[in-house]
């Protein structure tokens, strides 16, 4: 109804500032007449020559002009009908009073929306999930964690959100709250060394490891944590190690699982063929996790796994200078010194490997495609 209401002021708006001009034109038409001026002229010249202020022969000639203006303007007045003029102008103001309401209403009902009500800014921000774009989405959910920090399923559903758009952070910081309010499983412990991992620039960290430990603790049979730590033995050099993690993966999981061909590409990476069925069952002499290592994990501090992370980087930068052939192995000890900071490194090992493997055109050509995927000019 206040639509509506404010609807017909405007209208009757229009059609005033319409009819305004109207009327005050014909008032001027009327009141304006020219005769009656040259007649009130003439009439100021018999007073002037009977007071002697002009001569007769001026007072003559005054006549003879003020006549000729008087002729002029009375022949103009004949040209133009005033009845004419007086109903255009009723015209108009029908026009006015009646089209310009019906030409409004006859516009805004297919054009607008008159059942529709009130819609401020702060209802319109309310749309369907499905309908609001993913950084808005994750906008609400954190103003809803800022007020009920404990809500242990928010804290869930949140995490991998963030680590998809790149907020790897604050992906870390949720998966942590997801475990203090929502208990330890080994998914969020898994799924939390990805996220560090990925924050590492795909480096897993003494950190992220000891996260894979206690998700294998949980579970043995936990698959992204078993597979990060063969990714982790890999990165350390222990190719060894990597590929029993990994046989033992691809012995106990089902044939037609979905991980299978990842698990089965990281293999031929480090053994250099692809995996047999027969040499698929994992090796004694080559366990999955050590009780040992296990404890220092729990046990180690910042500095400590600090040190670690920098020992497994120096420790692959001394194979590579004994074996300059693993182009993987360069891109990861790029990307290690890139992590930890070390510019300089990154560069001199970024030189050493193109030099290690200037002769085999293949091998430049991949180490080339790497560093553009780090950022760096291959």
């Amino acid at each position: 109804m206040m639509l509506w209401f404010v609807f017909a002021l405007m209208t009757a708006a229009a059609v005033f500032a319409v009819l305004l001009p109207l009327g005050l034109g014909g008032r001027t038409q009327a009141g304006g007449n020219e005769a009656v001026v040259y007649k009130d002229q003439l009439t100021e010249v018999d007073s002037d020559l009977a007071a002697g202020l002009i001569g007769t022969a001026e007072a003559g000639a005054a006549r003879v002009e003020i006549g000729r203006r008087l002729l002029a303007a009375a022949d103009d007045d004949r040209d133009t009908p005033v009845g004419s003029s007086v109903r255009l102008r009723r015209v108009a103001a029908v026009v006015a009073l009646i089209g310009l309401p019906i030409v409004a209403v006859v516009t805004y009902l297919p054009l607008g929306s008159p059942q529709l009500g009130d819609f401020p800014l702060a209802e319109r921000a309310r749309e369907e999930p499905g309908k609001q774009p993913l950084d808005q989405l994750v906008a609400q959910v954190e103003q809803h964690l800022e007020k009920n920090p404990n809500d242990a399923r928010g804290w869930t559903v949140l995490a991998p959100v963030l680590a998809r758009l790149g907020r790897f952070d604050d992906s870390v910081r949720a998966f942590r709250n997801a475990i203090t309010y929502g208990g330890e499983t080994a998914d969020r412990r898994a799924d939390l060394g990805e996220v560090m991992a990925a924050a590492a620039g795909g480096v897993v960290t003494a950190e992220a490891k000891g996260e894979f430990e206690r998700a294998l603790a949980l579970d043995a049979n936990d698959v992204k944590a078993s597979y990060f730590l063969g990714l982790a033995a890999e990165q350390d050099g222990r190719k060894q190690d990597a590929a029993g993690i990994w046989r033992a993966m691809l012995a106990k999981g089902p044939q037609n699982a979905p991980w299978r061909p990842l698990v089965t590409a990281a293999l031929t990476r480090v053994v250099g063929e692809p995996p047999s069925a027969s040499a698929s069952a994992p090796s004694a002499s080559a366990p999955v996790l050590s009780p040992e290592t296990m404890a220092a994990a729990k046990e180690m501090k910042a500095p400590d796994r600090e040190a670690m992370i920098k020992g497994m980087v120096e420790r692959l930068a001394t194979r590579l200078k004994e074996n300059g052939d693993d182009v993987e192995g360069w891109l990861r000890l790029v990307r290690a010194y890139l992590v930890l900071g070390d510019q300089d490194k990154a560069k001199g090992a970024l030189h050493d490997a193109r030099q290690a493997v200037s002769g085999d055109a293949g091998r430049l050509k991949e180490l080339n495609d790497g560093l553009k995927n780090l950022g760096l000019d291959g």
